[in-house]
């Protein structure tokens, strides 16, 4: 499989181990509730009566082959770490850093580019100023009185214009690059079941290969 393939493949094999996880989490899969109505003890003919709580999935009882089903994915993310790990180490191009500065050379665009929407500007702000003055009592008092605010932009548009291209360019380019790695990179691993069968039929076909498996290791 390429890299690509390779990281679908590790996020497949994360929901698999949580969805596995939850199922033991869930106390009613792991253990057996009984419980005995004690009817003998109020009536001495009468029968006592034992309930069983309904589990609340079909892998209730299935507690080791699940468990033993999270530790084989645990061990294929092992593996399939290693291979990517391996066939990222052969490329000229760092995806792992690549793709960390290309997501800041985004960001500090968009910042680039927004300094660049600001124009000059000026407007009248009635009743925005304000000032000091003696009344005919001889008493300080405020009073209000309008205000024109000018905003002038204090940097260089077609720096700062020139950064932003710059740097959007420099992102395309990588990520180009960065896609191409993806397609064109082969990782050394083989995937034990299909990426797109349902959880169901993954751990469903693994429990009967482990019964299958006990039975022969008894005869």
């Amino acid at each position: 499989m390429n890299l690509k393939d390779a990281f679908r493949f590790q996020n497949k094999l994360k929901n698999l181990m949580y969805e596995a996880t939850s199922i033991l989490q869930d106390r009613g899969n792991i253990v057996k509730i009984k419980t005995t109505h004690l009817r003998s003890k109020v009536m001495a003919d009468a029968q006592d009566a034992v309930v069983e709580e309904a589990a609340p999935s079909e892998y209730a009882g299935h507690a080791n082959e699940v468990a033993a089903f999270l530790m084989s994915l645990m061990e294929e993310r092992e593996k399939l770490s290693k291979a990517i790990h391996a066939a990222k180490s052969n490329l000229d191009l760092d995806m792992d850093s690549e793709v960390g500065l290309n997501r800041q050379r985004q960001e500090l665009a968009e910042v680039f580019r927004n300094m660049t929407t600001l124009r000059n500007s000026e407007k009248t702000i009635a009743g925005g100023g304000s000032g000091f003055r003696f009344n005919g009592e001889g008493n300080q008092v405020s009073y209000r009185c309008d205000a024109i605010q000018v905003i002038t932009i204090d940097f260089d548009r077609n720096k700062i214009r020139g950064m932003a291209r710059a740097l959007s360019k420099r992102a395309d380019e990588v990520s180009m690059a960065l896609d191409q790695c993806l397609v064109n990179t082969e990782v050394a691993y083989e995937a034990p079941f299909d990426m797109n069968d349902s959880f169901e039929d993954i751990l469903n076909d693994f429990i009967e290969k482990s019964a299958v498996a006990y039975w022969w290791n008894l005869y």
